[in-house]
């Protein structure tokens, strides 16, 4: 069960941080205004937060394996929310992440 719950706060997190990075660039880059940046400003704030609710409590290993769900999470809203197409390559560098992250937080210790 404690994997499955980790497993929930990474995808919660990758939500929040992609998601309020993409608000903030929404406003910015696209001139959508002050209201998207502080959605985004308040979603990267709760991305922090939902960190800290992992199992695990070594900041390092939390965050260094949150680095291979944030780049495999990226390529999906890319996909989802803007139209990005990744090709091969995409892909396979971000199963390499996943498989990455596995190694790190779920390997015996």
């Amino acid at each position: 069960m404690t994997v499955l719950r980790s497993i929930a706060l990474f995808g919660a997190a990758a939500v929040l941080e992609i998601g309020g990075a993409w608000l903030v660039w929404q406003g910015i880059r696209e001139h959508r205004g002050w209201l998207w940046i502080g959605a985004g400003v308040v979603a990267l704030g709760a991305y922090g937060l939902v960190a800290t609710l992992q199992p695990d409590a070594e900041f390092g290993r939390i965050l260094a394996a949150y680095g291979g769900v944030f780049v495999a999470g990226s390529l999906l809203w890319g996909m989802v929310a803007d139209g990005f197409r990744p090709d091969r390559y995409d892909v396979t560098g971000a199963l390499v992440c996943l498989v990455g992250v596995a190694i790190i937080m779920y390997s015996p210790r």
